[in-house]
């Protein structure tokens, strides 16, 4: 992958941390991307408060799997080998898309303190070795990246909250992500059931880190809550109806969601509904 063909305003961004971000995320195929995360080295200078100019096509993202709606993603048994591949490929493209929803906010938003940066960081690189584990497995199972048809909410979601700090970590780390910590143990115990315990323990590897992610998410929401004087639960429920955030139904894995540093009053709203 060529990064110098990304270049953000005011330079090439060669030397800038959040500048490769952005060459990662404007990567098509997969392969370049991973290596536009690895390019990310913590040597890397940051500049927290330049500005890029991105380029048109964000994110980058190979010409299959096709985008269908979630409805049309056809549901497939457990008990055969191509149904557990669907599964798979759903979960890599989870882990696809959280490589670029990190590499986005690392970009996309300036004049965060470098700890923000640098958080975010970590994000695009174990969501990468996620993707990784994926793919592998898919391709032991006979199968790549691309041959299940999949769909984009993921994305679509850090669309409508591209001029919105508050409203993309409310959004998406603790909204559509942390729902992952809820689906996790029960799609783990179906591949176990099946088994596939290759796959389970890579599913296991990933909620363990995905806890970590959203408390990362959570974190800053809760940082620029502070800032601003908004009581979390009251600012969450306002932006979840501004950007039509989709309804959260359980059960709700709590044991992982308090580990991510949902506190109680959280939790109970959540519950409420």
């Amino acid at each position: 992958m060529d990064i110098k063909t990304v270049p953000p305003a005011g330079g090439d961004g060669q030397d800038c941390l959040r500048g490769l971000a952005l060459a990662a995320l404007a990567a098509t195929a997969w392969r370049d991307k991973l290596a536009g995360v690895r390019a990310i080295t913590d040597a890397a200078a940051l500049d927290c408060g330049r500005t890029f100019t991105p380029p048109p096509g964000l994110p980058g993202r190979p010409p299959l799997p096709e985008l269908v709606a979630p409805s049309q993603v056809p549901q497939r048994s457990m008990a055969t080998q191509e149904g557990r591949a669907a599964l798979l490929h759903a979960l890599a493209h989870i882990e696809f898309n959280a490589v670029n929803l990190a590499l986005d906010i690392m970009w996309r938003f300036a004049g965060m303190p470098e700890a923000f940066y640098r958080d975010w960081l970590r994000v695009a690189r174990e969501e990468a070795h996620h993707f990784d584990l994926l793919r592998r497995r898919l391709e032991a199972l006979g199968h790549a990246y691309g041959d299940f048809p999949a769909h984009n909410g993921l994305w679509e979601m850090a669309e409508r909250t591209q001029d919105d700090l508050l409203a993309r970590l409310a959004l998406v780390p603790r909204t559509l992500e942390a729902r992952g910590l809820d689906a996790s143990p029960m799609i783990r115990n179906k591949l176990a059931g099946a088994a596939d315990k290759e796959s389970a323990a890579i599913v296991d590897i990933i909620l363990a880190d995905e806890i970590g992610h959203v408390a990362i998410g959570n974190f800053w929401y809760k940082r620029l809550c502070g800032q601003a004087g908004k009581d979390p639960v009251a600012c969450y429920a306002e932006l979840a109806r501004r950007h039509g955030a989709p309804r959260l139904r359980g059960p709700f894995n709590l044991e992982a969601r308090r580990a991510a540093g949902f506190d109680d009053a959280e939790l109970a709203a959540l519950q409420e509904g």
